[in-house]
């Protein structure tokens, strides 16, 4: 199938373009970017112009900051293409639910991919705690900000998320994962006095059986840290670097694959490929509830300013 990939910056030619051109089931067809391209792709800078050039690509993935996508993804839904959006899926709950009935009544797939879900031994935890009685649920997720996304200022803004922008990826593992659904309870936000966006958080939740935290931050140096941490009445389960491994009791599980986190893409578009030829959608925004209550219940600090 032929796909138009919009927004074409680090995450796009990182991840994206390698995962389509290595892919059975995709042709990158056409790129939509203000400054981006791909050797040997069509290029468009206006996205219009490309919905009315290439009427035969039916597929449109969208990699550009959440602010700006909902109009992008009406547009491309309203043209009758099928949606694949990079997470967070929106700026907002209220604009992803418009998008999920709009491609309800359009007759288009529209998937909320969620990248941290399809990391190698996500699958392997959710099925290791299955039928186990939590007692005790920690996630930590620290890291250097300026190494991961220098220069992007619209992250720092309203709708960017700020920390929870990496955040968010555990809470897709974790809403991925857990029988039980969670919800926040309190939540601490600390926002840099020169910023809109937290760049730390700390959270507690309601679970039924469990104490459940978890610590955002962004101002980690050295080591990075993307750890869930689960104890239960059979023992103990340990997620490491983001999913990429798992421990038992302490002791590693299965051999850690250089494919382990590179996965991830190829994974969401064969996953994607799969919900168009079923005429299907896949669209949870568990994930994004939980970031949405955090803003909503958090007691915000104001710390030192952040500056690149």
């Amino acid at each position: 199938m032929q796909i138009a990939l919009v927004g074409i910056g680090k995450i796009a030619l990182d991840q994206h373009v390698p995962s389509i051109a290595a892919s059975p089931d995709w042709e990158l067809a056409a790129t939509v970017s203000r400054r981006g391209s791909v050797e040997g792709v069509e290029a468009f800078t206006d996205f219009d112009e490309m919905l009315a050039a290439r009427p035969e690509v039916r597929v449109v993935s969208l990699c550009m900051p959440p602010v700006p996508r909902f109009d992008y993804a009406a547009r491309a839904i309203r043209a009758s293409r099928h949606v694949m959006l990079e997470k967070p899926p929106g700026a907002t709950l209220s604009e992803c639910h418009a998008l999920i009935a709009m491609a309800e009544a359009q007759r288009v797939s529209l998937y909320a991919s969620w990248h941290s879900r399809a990391a190698d031994k996500v699958q392997a935890a959710k099925d290791w705690l299955a039928g186990k009685t939590l007692r005790k649920f920690t996630v930590t997720w620290k890291e250097d900000v300026r190494r991961w996304h220098p220069g992007q200022d619209w992250i720092w803004e309203p709708g960017g998320m700020g920390v929870f922008d990496p955040g968010i990826n555990a809470l897709s593992i974790v809403t991925e994962i857990l029988a039980e659904p969670i919800h926040v309870t309190r939540a601490v936000l600390e926002v840099p006095e020169n910023r809109q966006a937290p760049i730390a958080a700390q959270m507690a939740f309601h679970h039924p059986t469990a104490e459940v935290t978890m610590e955002f931050d962004w101002r980690q140096q050295g080591d990075q840290t993307w750890s869930i941490e689960a104890e239960t009445d059979q023992g103990s389960l340990a997620l490491h670097d983001g999913g990429a491994r798992m421990l038992v009791d302490g002791v590693e599980t299965g051999a850690e694959t250089s494919a382990a986190l590179s996965g991830e893409y190829p994974r969401l578009y064969a996953r994607m490929s799969d919900l168009v030829r079923a005429g299907q959608s896949d669209t949870d925004l568990s994930p994004m509830r939980h970031v949405a209550d955090a803003f909503t219940l958090g007691r915000r600090v104001t710390v030192a300013p952040f500056t690149e």
